[in-house]
């Protein structure tokens, strides 16, 4: 047998628990990028404040600005973190792949799904913005603070992930001197 048939032949559960992992991972991330993306949709194809003649009544304004860019991303982006869960989905999950492609994969989908995410809680600050009075519009902004907190925990939790993921890509295995 070749080192490499060894290899894998001592490494075939590990393999096997591996490839369980990340197809649940792909599997509940693939949901929420869904949910995402489609939430993502329905805010950036409604206009606040309305239109007339076709042309959005708050489009000069700043807060409108930021709604429509973090619409546009939070939908890019969702559809992206999908594209790169379904790509892990229909892998061949070889051992090879999971030394540099898959774990390339997942930091892309990972990283886009939150960014989706925080550029959602970004629209719908904005907004929400129009909705306030004048005099309520400052006192909003701790109050989306707390809105984004949990996701923010949740990104913060999952740093270590992100950390192993980059090393395992990272750092190359030593070869062997003979």
């Amino acid at each position: 047998m070749t080192s490499t048939e060894v290899f894998n032949e001592a490494h075939k559960t590990m393999l096997k628990e591996g490839v369980q992992w990340l197809t649940n991972t792909a599997q509940s991330c693939s949901v929420v990028a869904a949910l995402v993306a489609t939430v993502a949709y329905a805010s950036a194809t409604t206009v606040p404040g309305g239109v007339e003649k076709g042309i959005p009544l708050l489009r000069n304004t700043y807060a409108f600005s930021i709604f429509t860019i973090s619409s546009l991303v939070a939908l890019c982006l969702s559809v992206t973190s999908l594209t790169m869960f379904l790509s892990i989905l229909t892998s061949r999950n070889e051992i090879s792949d999971f030394h540099h492609n898959l774990p390339m994969k997942l930091i892309m989908g990972l990283s886009s799904l939150f960014i989706s995410i925080a550029a959602m809680l970004v629209s719908f600050c904005a907004g929400h913005f129009f909705d306030l009075a004048d005099q309520l519009q400052h006192t909003a902004f701790p109050i989306y603070a707390v809105t984004c907190l949990p996701v923010s925990i949740y990104a913060v939790t999952h740093f270590p992930l992100y950390f192993d993921l980059i090393k395992s890509i990272t750092l190359t295995v030593p070869k062997r001197n003979n």
